[in-house]
């Protein structure tokens, strides 16, 4: 058995260390699990394959993928800017007198990260929410995720050998591999673990909130829990491209059999000759989807479930569906469709299916689909399928998608999650627990510090970006201007 209070004294002590490492030495650090990785590519695409049932060029693709986020932090960290250095000089002639005055932002401490089910490499032992942990000098405890239990801990061993060969503290990165819920709520309610980081179902990052929210001294958790991405189809374009639109999103409802979290759940319309036609378009594309194996029998049985559930309620009907899965795991996609009115008076229809299952709502008119979109919860992301007639006709409905998502998206499946600086993975509640954050891209570092004031200080006692001579050649605003 795991010794939990071990596991998190011994992230403190290595804490303390790791936080004066130098960004160079931690960029080094970040790189270096890269190349660890790349080192073991051949037998890690292997062994996940077999723990998930995802395709080799897949797994070969979110491998990269993997590597190239943590070298993007790497290139941030070394830029240094991140750390939004303020710098106010004292100003004896001001009335009352202004002292000194900086600012930057500074790690938190001990993290847990819990590995994710549907992504073993780009959301687990050394993904997303690992790298951002570790460029910002905080150090990390992965709950391993069972589902791909043997991928984590290869690499795991990755991390470990970069820690050796960067000669960083011991301990800077742990492992737990102890499956069942209660080593987790140890985990988040250790009095040294200062934040959480989690991607996966809206009842497991609920679990986690609470039970930091019932620490003496509650700690944020970053959860990316539930989305089901609603897209609105505009009338122009289904009069124009409904063919290439059935193709493109038929594509993006099966894709990875609908096991990302940026899966488009619920398509809306305005009820048309032009949104029958491209339903029939859509449902032929999703039926003609190649039956493929779910990650986990978990997933299969819940999306089964779920399936189910949806079909049942009253006003859903079947559009087209794949035919019924004959081999273990493999899943029956389908496309279904409803009225507006049937949509708004069931709150189930808004509950995610985990899969290649997606929901059409018809509504009367501009105003009902302005209804249904107000109606929803907080999404990952919400898309529009429009010409440039739709948009300046439907600019009202636009606005309102930048209310409900933290990803609005213009004529592209919300599948694909470009790993880049401008880039918002989250949303508000129940898409994640904190709206203001992003679980990709360069601002998820955001989650793992906190600002912390100087005040008074002689600039030879300050941290390096503080310091007026700038040695790290960062910019800075310095008395209300931005300086190198």
């Amino acid at each position: 058995m795991i010794n939990v209070d071990t596991v998190m004294q011994q992230s403190a002590a290595a804490f303390e260390q790791y936080k004066k490492v130098p960004a160079a030495g931690r960029a080094v650090f970040l790189e270096t699990i890269a190349d660890e990785l790349e080192t073991l590519r051949e037998s890690l695409v292997v062994i996940a394959g077999r723990e998930t049932n995802l395709p080799p060029a897949r797994l070969n693709g979110e491998l990269t993928r993997t590597t190239n986020q943590l070298k993007l932090f790497a290139r941030l960290i070394r830029e240094g800017s991140w750390v939004e250095a303020v710098i106010d000089s004292a100003n004896p002639a001001s009335t009352p007198p202004r002292p000194d005055i900086r600012k930057m932002l500074m790690p938190v401490g001990p993290v847990v990260v819990f590995g994710a089910s549907n992504f073993p490499f780009a959301f687990s032992t050394a993904g997303g929410d690992t790298a951002s942990v570790l460029a910002a000098g905080a150090t990390a405890v992965i709950k391993g995720h069972p589902a791909h239990a043997e991928t984590s801990l290869q690499v795991f061993g990755a991390i470990e050998a970069a820690i050796r060969k960067t000669n960083m503290p011991a301990h800077t990165v742990q492992h737990v591999a102890q499956p069942g819920n209660t080593i987790g709520k140890e985990l988040v309610m250790h009095p040294l673990t200062t934040g959480v980081g989690f991607t996966g179902s809206f009842q497991g990052g609920r679990a986690l909130l609470g039970y930091a929210n019932q620490r003496e001294n509650p700690i944020p958790v970053f959860a990316e829990m539930s989305s089901v991405n609603p897209v609105v189809f505009l009338p122009d374009t289904l009069e124009k491209n409904a063919a290439s639109l059935a193709q493109t999103f038929g594509g993006s409802v099966t894709l990875g059999m609908g096991q990302f979290c940026t899966n488009p759940g619920l398509l809306l319309g305005i009820r048309s000759a032009a949104l029958d036609h491209f339903a029939q378009l859509l449902g032929e594309a999703i039926a003609q989807c190649a039956p493929q194996k779910m990650l986990h029998a978990g997933i299969h049985e819940a999306y089964e479930k779920g399936r189910s559930q949806l079909l049942s309620q009253q006003g859903v009907a079947v559009v087209n569906q794949g035919a019924a899965a004959p081999a273990e795991l493999e899943a029956h996609p389908v496309l279904a469709r409803v009225d507006a009115k049937d949509f708004l008076a069931n709150h189930l229809l808004q509950e995610e299916v985990f899969g290649p299952s997606s929901l059409l709502i018809v509504c009367g008119d501009k105003e009902e689909l302005k209804t249904v979109l107000k109606s929803l919860k907080g999404q990952l992301t919400t898309t529009v399928a429009g010409t440039e007639a739709d948009i300046a006709a439907y600019m009202d409905v636009v606005e309102l998608q930048t209310t409900l998502a933290g990803r609005v998206i213009l004529n592209a499946p919300p599948t694909g999650v470009e790993v880049c600086a401008a880039m918002v993975h989250g949303g508000p509640y129940p898409a994640t627990t904190d709206a203001r954050f992003t679980s990709v891209g360069t601002s998820a570092i955001k989650r793992w510090v906190r600002p912390v004031c100087f005040q008074g200080f002689a600039d030879n006692m300050l941290p390096d970006a503080l310091k007026q001579d700038n040695p790290l050649g960062i910019w800075r605003l310095v008395d209300n201007e931005y300086r190198k």
